[in-house]
C-alpha cells in the first residue's frame, strides 16, 4: 500500500452519521456561535445605551404594517447581515419581552427569504460572474418577497 492512498470512505450508515455530526458540530461552534453570540452582545449594548427603544419609536409605524413592533427590524437589519446574527437578537428580544411568539412566526419567513444576502453576494453571485448590475435587483427581490411573507404571515397567525 503507497502512502498516497486514500482512506476507505465508511460504508456503514453508523459512521457516515457520526462523522456528518463531527462535521456540522464543528460548523455550529466555529461558524454559527460567534455570529449569534455576537448579535446577541450587540442587541444587549443597545438596549443598555437606549438605543433599542429609540430604533423601536422610529421604525414602529413601517414594522405596524408587519403587527411587529419597532424593535423587530433590528432583526431584519442583522439577518440581511447574517441569518445566525439575526436569530441571536431576535433570541435576545424574545428573551426581554419585547417579542412573543407570534411575532416570530411572523419574522421566521424574512429570516429565511433575505437572510445573509450581504454574505451571499460575495459567495455567490461573484462566483457566479453574475453582472454587478442586477445585484441590486436580485437583493430587493429578496427583500420584497421577506416584506409579502411577513403580511401574509400576519393574517395567519
Amino acid at each position: 500500500m503507497s502512502n498516497n492512498a486514500k482512506p476507505a470512505t465508511p460504508s456503514n450508515p453508523f459512521d457516515i452519521f457520526v462523522i456528518g455530526a463531527r462535521k456540522g458540530f464543528q460548523i455550529a461552534i466555529n461558524n454559527l456561535m460567534p455570529n449569534v453570540l455576537m448579535a446577541y452582545v450587540i442587541a444587549e449594548i443597545l438596549n443598555l445605551v437606549g438605543a433599542m427603544q429609540f430604533i423601536g419609536k422610529i421604525f414602529a409605524p413601517m414594522m405596524g404594517i408587519f403587527g411587529l413592533p419597532g424593535e423587530a427590524v433590528t432583526v431584519l437589519l442583522t439577518t440581511w447581515l447574517s441569518s445566525s446574527a439575526g436569530t441571536g437578537v431576535a433570541v435576545s428580544l424574545i428573551a426581554k419581552g419585547v417579542l412573543n411568539g407570534t411575532h416570530a412566526s411572523i419574522l421566521i419567513p424574512a429570516l429565511f427569504l433575505m437572510g445573509a444576502q450581504l454574505q451571499y453576494m460575495g459567495r455567490l453571485l461573484g462566483v457566479a460572474d453574475t453582472p454587478k448590475k442586477y445585484w441590486p435587483l436580485l437583493m430587493l427581490a429578496s427583500i420584497i418577497n421577506a416584506c409579502i411573507a411577513m403580511i401574509v404571515m400576519r393574517f395567519f397567525v
